[in-house]
This record gives structure tokens, sequence and C-alpha cells, in this order.
């Protein structure tokens, strides 16, 4: 990052400033032309002591207010031609795309605030990545699309989180909206595996695409695309998928599901791991940056922030300054 002061309209000082000389210059010559009227008499009053030092006083005073109108007159100028300081930025764009995408059935609820945790420590360690965050049951709704806007990914993760940690119906409703569209079932997760997989957009660029993946692929009716059905679809995209599943037991691992989540995921060039496993998410981290095609490199970004501050305090100051030595020299 670059960062330089500078001036809008930078021509106006040195304009200003030849205006200020040239007047001073006109003011002294018609001061020595104007010379003084002698008065009969008055010799002895310049010897005065308490004359002299008042004559003085007085040109100091005059010096001092026209030192003070220059100034005041340069510090308007400047801020006229506005100072600013402009920072240049030079960003590198990653090429990766990564859909989280989360199983909020019912069977997923006293696991879902660990992953969604997971799922904030992945997107910590993301830098320039696009992100999108997908959560289905019997159908499925995007929280949010592919975005590169931390603030907002970060703020619905943990929005999310704090939803499936208490006891508030009511946030965990607005978490689920949208996920219950078809009546007596769920946990529909081929389906829900393709829609993540449809999230993805960009086909044409060259661009790597992974899904994260938390269910118990424990399906509850009828879905449209099986979980080989909706892996299958995710290959023909290009999509990768990443699997967490929900268990503390290693028992469960031998389960059917388990078995056909983790052939689905690898079928995809993915892995398959364990939330609990403390190198999972490393794990999937380390797999998707080493996905990175290219890095893309954007135009420089410049950011103009306004540097006034100091001048409209000179301003202010001998604006003062003027006001009071030139009562000074009236008094």
């Amino acid at each position: 990052m670059v960062t330089r002061a500078g001036l809008e309209v930078p021509w106006l000082v040195p304009a200003v400033l030849v205006v200020v000389v040239v007047a001073l210059v006109v003011g002294l010559l018609l001061r020595d032309r104007r010379g003084t009227t002698p008065v009969a008499n008055t010799d002895d009053l310049r010897r005065v002591p308490a004359l002299r030092a008042w004559r003085v006083r007085y040109r100091v005073l005059r010096v001092g207010v026209a030192l003070a109108v220059a100034v005041a007159a340069v510090a308007a100028a400047v801020l006229a031609a506005r100072p600013v300081t402009v920072q240049e930025r030079t960003r590198e764009l990653a090429t990766r795309d990564i859909v989280l995408c989360l199983d909020v059935s019912g069977s997923m609820l006293e696991y879902d605030e660990r992953v969604v945790a997971t799922f904030e420590q992945l997107v910590e360690g993301f830098t320039g990545e696009r992100v999108a965050l997908s959560v289905f049951d019997s159908t499925s709704a995007t929280v949010f699309p592919l975005t590169d806007d931390y603030e907002l990914v970060t703020s619905e993760l943990r929005r999310a989180r704090e939803a499936f940690a208490g006891d508030d119906e009511d946030e965990q409703a607005d978490v689920f909206r949208g996920t219950a569209g078809i009546e007596g079932q769920a946990s529909l997760v081929g389906d829900g595996v393709a829609s993540c997989t449809l999230l993805f957009d960009q086909y044409d660029a060259t661009r790597s695409r992974s899904v994260v993946l938390a269910t118990d692929n424990e399906v509850w009716g009828s879905p449209v695309y099986t979980m080989p059905a909706a892996a299958d679809l995710a290959t023909s995209r290009g999509v990768v998928v990443y699997a967490l599943y929900p268990v503390d037991d290693d028992e469960f691992l031998g389960a059917s599901t388990a078995a056909e989540l983790r052939i689905a995921a690898e079928g995809t060039g993915g892995t398959f791991a364990v939330v609990a496993d403390p190198g999972a998410v490393p794990t999937i981290l380390d797999r998707v940056q080493d996905s990175q095609l290219t890095a893309m490199q954007v135009d420089p970004e410049q950011v103009v922030t306004d540097d006034d501050d100091p001048w409209v305090w000179l301003l202010y100051v001998t604006g003062l300054a003027v006001v009071v030595l030139a009562w000074r020299v009236r008094a």
C-alpha cells in the first residue's frame, strides 16, 4: 500500500501567494509615497520614552496584522485547493469459491453449533476467496451468496452459531427459514448438496469450486437427488466436496450413511472427516488452498481522504489573531 499527500487543485496556493506578495509590495510603496505631514514643535515629543515605546508597539502590531492576514490567506487557499491523503492499494484476489453447506435437520441440532464454529475457523484462514452459506432440510435456503465481504460472512456465521447455542426458538426459526418446504420429509441430503453445487457462478472463468458439507446423511423422505447422484452433479461441474461427519463416537463411522458420504466426497476429489477431529479443519483448509488455480491481480484501488484539519485550525487561529491585532491597532 502506497500513501501520499497532495492537493486536488494545487495551482490555487501559488496563485494566492502571488496575490499576497503583490498586495504587501503595493502597500509598502503606497505607504512610502504617502509619507507624513510635518507638525511644528514636535521634535521633543519623538524623544519621549513613552511615545517611542508606543510607536514601536504600533508598528509591531501592524506587521503582526499583515503577517496574520497573509498566513490566513495561505491557509484559506490550501483549504480551497483541498488537501487530501491518497492511499493506493494493490489487491490480489484468490480464484477459490467455497460454499458452506449445512444440514439443519432435527438429527443435526446438537452438532450444528460446533459445525458453524468450525465454519468460522475455516473463514479465518481465507484471504480473497468468495464464500457462501446454504442451509437445508427438506428444502434449501441461501443465507448469503458467494461474497468476499468477510464482515458479512463472520456476522452471519456468528448469528447462526448463537441461534444454535441458545434456546430462543425465534432465532432458530430465523436460521431455518425456507428449509421446511416439503411436509413430512427431512434431511434430503442429496438435494441439499445439489442446491449448494448450483450456487456457483462464473463457469466460464478459471476458478476452483469447493463445497464444505456438514451432515449425518440420515435421509427421511424421497429426494430428487441421491447422495451419489449429487456427487456426480458436483463432479460434472468441477465442484469438490469436503464432508464433515458430526459424530463423536468412532463406532458410527462404520454405518452405511457414513460410508456413503465418504465415498461420495472422495469421489469428487474431496475428503471425509469427523467434526470432533482437531485436524479436520486444517486438512480441509490446506486442500482448498492447494486447489488455487491462479491469482488475479486487480487494478490498484485509490482511497482519497480529506486531510484538512490542520489547515482549518490554522485558519481559525490566524483569523482570530487578525481580529485581536486589528482591534489593538485601532485602540
